[in-house]
């Protein structure tokens, strides 16, 4: 496909007008950040795992019903996928703590947390991206209360199909961050799950060891990214050709 128009590039994915009206084309860099882009990384192959990763939760989504802005694989680092409108808001579902929240409300990181719990972040990353309650989202007019409950579904959803999919080979759904995208129908809209799915937006540990599968790799130098990357990819399936582990290139 030729290369067309930029529309925006971000920490690890670039956007490309598409082929026809309503379309994006979406381009997964080798670029790895922590810590709000304070630590960066060029970590080769990286793109190429979470393209066809993303491909494979977002079709699995498409194939129960939940409706994602994913339309096609292009190729080893390229989707094309539908023009949407983003809800200002990461929406964090968490199953075990860890993280931040482990941090904020002093529990042991691994701990089940009694029921799926649902956190919302403002998309700003000059603010750092700060946690946000309903009544800001609702105050400041970010999401509608019929958005929010929409999202909320669409949220748990996506833990039910992730997690099950996840627990069949082995790996502990930890959380997990999605966006959520608008497209609209003559006066009508409908909310999507956008942006991608991958172990950059995923904690995923194994569950016999504990070893870690994600992002977490690279923010607390426990080992090759990609080498994570490349396990999840190989025990679902979904390995591309030529995918081979290779040593991240820090940036100062």
């Amino acid at each position: 496909m030729a290369r067309r128009k930029k529309i925006y590039e971000g920490k690890a994915k670039t956007l490309y007008e598409g082929p026809e009206p309503g379309t994006i084309v979406q381009y997964f860099k080798d670029d790895a950040t922590a810590f709000n882009a304070e630590k960066k990384a060029v970590i080769e192959g990286k793109g190429v795992l979470n393209n066809f990763l993303s491909e494979y939760f977002m079709t699995g989504l498409t194939n129960i019903g939940v409706p994602t802005h994913f339309l096609k694989r292009i190729n080893m680092r390229e989707q094309l996928v539908r023009s949407c409108e983003i809800v200002p808001l990461e929406v964090i579902v968490r199953n075990y703590a860890a993280g931040t929240m482990a941090k904020r409300l002093g529990l042991e990181e691994g701990t089940q947390l009694p029921r799926p719990i649902v956190e919302y972040c403002l998309k700003d990353d000059a603010l750092g991206d700060p946690l946000v309650t309903e009544e800001h989202i609702a105050a400041f007019g970010w999401a509608s209360q019929q958005d929010m409950d929409d999202i909320l579904s669409l949220a748990l959803r996506v833990n039910d199909f992730m997690s099950g999919v996840l627990y069949g080979v082995g790996i502990r759904l930890v959380d997990f961050k999605i966006e959520i995208g608008r497209i609209y129908d003559g006066d009508f809209q409908r909310l999507i799950v956008a942006d991608e799915i991958s172990p950059d937006s995923c904690r995923l540990w194994d569950i016999e060891t504990g070893q870690k599968l994600d992002k977490d790799v690279f923010r607390r130098d426990l080992g090759s990214l990609t080498d994570a990357y490349t396990e999840v990819a190989k025990r679902l399936g979904v390995l591309p050709k030529g995918a081979t582990p290779i040593r991240p290139t820090l940036i100062n």
